[in-house]
């Protein structure tokens, strides 16, 4: 082959590689739909336990009444890493205010630690791995993203949010809910 065909091979192989990329972030940005016009039972966070990190077992309706924010990750998850410090100081703001934050951590036990040691994870941390990614699919995550999250008020889903969350969305978002109480 030429070496100027080749050349034009690669730069129409980096083009679509990079256009790929760019629609799939974008994709991840897009809001999903609003709950409002979701069904009765796709809008409401549904029954589920999962093992935290001491071993015990995590039920979520032990938490129904307060404002949750359920955050699925894992730590070689490049944007998990992103986002977790700010999930971090919004729980320390928040936790006077009925808020939880809750990581759901699709890793095995060590490493979860190793993640919760390394950004000073103080809320709940549950194990999940497969079981946790069919329940992040259960509430939303068509594509199995990581990170993933949503946010419940009394059990009713006020968020999805596929890829990184941002503070300029959920901090307003935490500050309308606790607000409405």
């Amino acid at each position: 082959m030429k070496p100027r065909r080749l050349a034009l091979l690669a730069l129409a192989g980096l083009l679509l590689g990079g256009t790929l990329a760019g629609v799939y972030e974008w994709r991840q940005r897009q809001p999903e739909t609003p709950p409002a016009t979701l069904p009765d039972a796709y809008r409401q966070l549904p029954d589920f336990s999962l093992p935290n990190i001491e071993g015990g077992l995590w039920r979520v309706g032990q938490w129904r009444d307060k404002i949750l924010v359920i955050n699925f990750w894992a730590s070689w998850c490049p944007p998990c890493r992103k986002e977790m410090p700010l999930f971090v100081q919004l729980q320390e703001q928040f936790a006077d205010k009925e808020v939880l934050f809750v990581g759901i951590a699709i890793d095995n036990e060590q490493a979860a630690r190793d993640f919760m040691d390394t950004y000073g994870i103080e809320f709940p941390v549950l194990l999940g791995e497969d079981q946790a990614m069919a329940l992040s699919r259960q509430l939303g995550n068509r594509f199995q993203a990581l990170p993933y999250t949503v946010v419940a008020d009394r059990g009713e889903i006020q968020l999805r949010q596929a890829g990184e969350v941002l503070e300029s969305e959920l901090r307003p978002l935490l500050e309308k809910l606790t607000q409405e109480r």
